[in-house]
């Protein structure tokens, strides 16, 4: 399931399992410190091993692909953008995900800026000038894709890292 060579996302989300049948004691939920363990030392090691340009990159990917499975397998309301978003919402701050908020939206240009507070990634951390939250990039394209059919470049421009309170994304279509 894991461990073959392939050359495509083999990844489907029955990969994540039974958690209630698996930790029928500690449920669910866990410490943020203890995913971003997982991240961070995982990010390290790409990072070491292939550059930060390539970690990004497959940290972009992985998000973009956990994006439209999240879309798939956890909303519920699709048939408007409102919708989409109000649904979104309450499933971010239910699974502890962060706190959404749409800033502004051109459904027409399909355009967005999004932030969210109390980011899984990264809210807490030390400001170091730089925005971290590639995965998160890559999963907000994920959903928007999933939604509209369309490609979408995402970008961070304003993170928790860099001084700010909030992660901020601009969202675009891609043409073509």
């Amino acid at each position: 399931m894991f461990k073959e060579e392939r050359g495509e996302n083999l990844f489907c989300w029955t990969m994540l399992g039974n958690v209630a049948e698996g930790r029928p004691n500690l449920g669910s939920t866990t410490d943020v410190a203890v995913y971003r363990l997982m991240q961070f030392s995982l990010r390290d090691v790409l990072i070491r091993d292939f550059g930060v340009e390539t970690a990004d990159r497959m940290f972009y990917e992985a998000g973009l692909s956990a994006g439209q499975h999240f879309y798939q397998n956890m909303l519920t309301r699709r048939d408007s953008f409102e919708e989409f978003v109000s649904d979104l919402q309450r499933v971010l701050k239910d699974t502890r995900v962060g706190i959404l908020r749409v800033e502004a939206a051109d459904l027409e240009a399909l355009e967005f800026t999004l932030t969210v507070a109390e980011d899984l990634d990264c809210s807490g951390l030390p400001v170091c000038d730089e925005e971290i939250c590639t995965y998160d990039e890559g999963f907000i394209a994920g959903l928007l894709l999933a939604h509209t059919g369309k490609s979408f470049s995402v970008k961070e421009v304003d993170c928790w890292c860099s001084g700010d309170r909030v992660c901020r994304f601009e969202a675009k279509a891609i043409a073509g």
